[in-house]
């Protein structure tokens, strides 16, 4: 046979020379045998023309195994290529060629991580042509899952590519490839772990705090906006401008771009992002967590921290919630009207009204200042407004000045972070110094907007104050996990 075990550029290599030096090798061998065999059946000497062919036929064989193990057996040396299988030339690092026009790693071999959806036909072979134009860009797939719909598959892929290659680069090859609708975003290190390792770390979290609900609703389906309507209220903005009571099937609403579910206390969450439609396995996904949620009830951590005032005084922080509603009111009683107008920017006879929203972890955290005897004397909200975050104090007039503010601040600000805020903002008035003093103190970029005497501050969570008992940036949970 040929011999076809070594390769180049990834096609057989067959050898000529050694074709022929076994054909002759052959021929003479069947030539002698027969000369042998004439001169025996002919001759009086056959018995040592049968030893002379003996001894022909073994420096034949012996000639054709030095042959063999001096031309195909022998093990490749370093400098023998050729001999190595594609994928290892490719890899050899900075010094290999690459193919023109593909990228190369670099020196530092640097990589980029990126997720990408595309959809692909349903049909043998599609995914198939992704892959091999993502091999030939020299992009790795670190992971994969697969979305059958109606008509066609959408495939996520994590992906891993040479720094210099760009995502319109990607896009462009998947597009040749076959893919259509290609979306693609960088990704972070985060995003390694598994799918289902994700979902059920996600769903412990909502078991232990229902205010987790909405965060990882977001975490599972990415940047989205997420609100919630309390059952039977009027929702405005159908297309024709008239007002409609927003009603859920218990089992949900799957509309391409916006998916509703209904919660676990009859409101409705609504769920929307400007791109990519949801399919129907995060559509089945974000019903099972809102259903785990349903089906636990109302529930809080219970931890709390003891703290000494700079008089002396001891004060408890604890997450609070609906329960808390009666200690709440008996506090606004006994806050002066310009505490509570600087608080609530409204009527202070409307402010009770507030507090059931406020309170209940299903809109965000709440933590609240109890003094030794169990009175409630300061509360601070964490309430999530749609894909932005909102931070709110009060604190009552007799405790004021006493940096209860700025602990329940920075209480709060550690609670964004670990949920993987961005930022968070304060809406006050100008004339609220104690706020204003407050943000300040936290030792983190702000940005200030003042509208007709109200004034918002904007912290970002990007950066940590030195000394401060926020976790460091590559410790925070990554937002947007999809």
């Amino acid at each position: 046979m040929p011999d076809v075990t070594r390769t180049k550029h990834g096609r057989p290599v067959h050898h000529w020379r050694r074709d022929v030096v076994e054909l002759a090798a052959l021929f003479t061998a069947v030539a002698v045998a027969d000369a042998v065999a004439n001169s025996i059946g002919h001759g009086p000497d056959g018995p040592a023309l049968l030893v002379i062919s003996a001894v022909v036929l073994l420096a034949t064989a012996g000639f054709h195994i030095w042959w063999a193990r001096r031309h195909n057996h022998a093990p490749p040396g370093p400098h023998d290529t050729d001999a190595r299988p594609p994928a290892v030339a490719e890899q050899a690092g900075p010094t290999a060629s690459a193919t023109p026009g593909e990228p190369s790693p670099g020196p530092s071999g640097a990589t980029t991580l990126w997720r990408m959806r595309t959809t692909v036909r349903d049909e043998p072979g599609s995914l198939a042509a992704l892959c091999v134009a993502l091999a030939g860009r020299r992009v790795d797939i670190l992971s994969l899952q697969a979305h059958p719909l109606a008509e066609g598959t959408v495939d996520e892929f994590l992906l891993r590519a040479p720094e210099a290659l760009d995502a319109a680069e990607i896009t462009r090859s998947i597009s040749r490839a076959g893919g259509t609708g290609t979306w693609i975003e960088r990704a972070d290190t985060h995003d390694l772990v598994d799918a289902p390792t994700r979902i059920l770390g996600l769903a412990t979290r909502t078991a232990l705090d229902a205010a987790e609900l909405p965060l990882a609703l977001r975490q599972l389906l990415g940047r989205c906006t997420i609100r919630s309507l309390p059952a039977g209220a009027r929702a405005v903005g159908r297309g024709d401008g008239a007002a409609a009571e927003e009603t859920v099937p218990g089992d949900g609403v799957l509309e391409g771009t916006v998916l509703r579910l209904k919660g676990p206390e009859g409101e409705v969450i609504s769920v929307e992002r400007p791109y990519l439609p949801f399919t129907p396995t995060e559509f089945a996904r974000a019903r099972a967590l809102v259903e785990l949620d349903t089906r636990l009830g109302p529930r809080i951590p219970r931890g709390q921290d003891v703290l000494t005032l700079p008089e002396g005084n001891s004060i408890t922080l604890r997450r609070a919630d609906t329960a808390d509603v009666g200690a709440a009111k008996a506090m606004h009683d006994r806050c002066s009207r310009r505490t509570l107008s600087m608080r609530y920017h409204g009527p202070v006879r409307d402010a009770d009204r507030y507090l059931g929203h406020l309170l209940s972890p299903r809109f965000g955290r709440t933590l609240a200042v109890q003094t030794a005897s169990g009175r409630i004397v300061g509360i601070g909200h964490l309430l999530w407004d749609g894909d932005e975050t909102e931070i709110a104090l009060l604190v009552e007039d007799g405790w004021q000045r006493r940096g209860i503010g700025g602990q329940l601040l920075r209480r709060l600000v550690s609670l964004a972070v670990e949920a993987g805020c961005e930022s968070v903002y304060a809406v006050t008035q100008a004339s609220n110094t104690g706020m204003v003093a407050a943000m300040r103190g936290l030792g983190l970029p702000l940005d200030y907007q003042i509208e007709e005497g109200t004034l918002v501050i904007t912290a970002r969570l990007d950066a940590t104050p030195a000394g401060s008992q926020l976790p460091p940036r590559e410790d925070r949970p990554a937002r947007n996990l999809r």
